[in-house]
């Protein structure tokens, strides 16, 4: 679990990239993609490393 919040951290620091690209460039459909990917998988990691803890434990 360890190495998948790592990535998904990742994925959701280059959503937030492309949508500032996305907002320069006025792209509208690649604004609610990533605007989008980065919400839920941020959500997803923040509310994962909240509850479970890093490093996760085994309980």
């Amino acid at each position: 679990m360890n190495l998948l919040m790592v990535i998904f951290g990742l994925i959701a620091i280059f959503a937030a990239i492309g949508t500032v690209q996305a907002f320069k460039e006025r792209n509208i459909l690649s604004i609610i993609f990533n605007l989008a990917a980065f919400v839920v998988i941020g959500a997803f990691v923040v509310l994962t490393i909240v509850f479970q803890g890093y490093p996760p434990t085994l309980h």
